[in-house]
């Protein structure tokens, strides 16, 4: 299996599903299901029993993870949703965006 390209605070934009268009960043990455957490997408109602936290318990809106397929790189520098390519070897391996050619991180 591939490594993810998406990253922890990488900006990421939806291409399908129910929040397709949604531009925001990455909360959570999740290699081993290949899934990420992005901010206000994927957005449930979870019912919470009254714990110590929160002694009034009720519905509370979390985000799920979703898939990393649904999801696009938006590039730094050219602002555009983008592929994502390597560059290097060994430890010295660089995201690259594919549109401009431009080195992400």
């Amino acid at each position: 299996m591939t490594k993810m390209r998406i990253r922890k605070g990488d900006t990421v934009t939806v291409i399908s599903g129910k929040d397709k268009g949604a531009t925001s960043s990455v909360m959570r990455a999740l290699p081993e299901s290949r899934k990420v957490v992005v901010e206000k997408v994927g957005v449930v109602k979870k019912a919470q029993r009254p714990t110590r936290d929160n002694p009034s318990g009720g519905i509370m809106s979390i985000e799920r993870p979703i898939h990393v397929s649904t999801v696009m790189l938006v590039c730094p520098k050219c602002s555009k949703p983008t592929r994502v390519g390597v560059k290097g070897k060994g430890k010295d391996k660089v995201r690259v965006c594919k549109k401009c050619g431009k080195d992400i991180d």
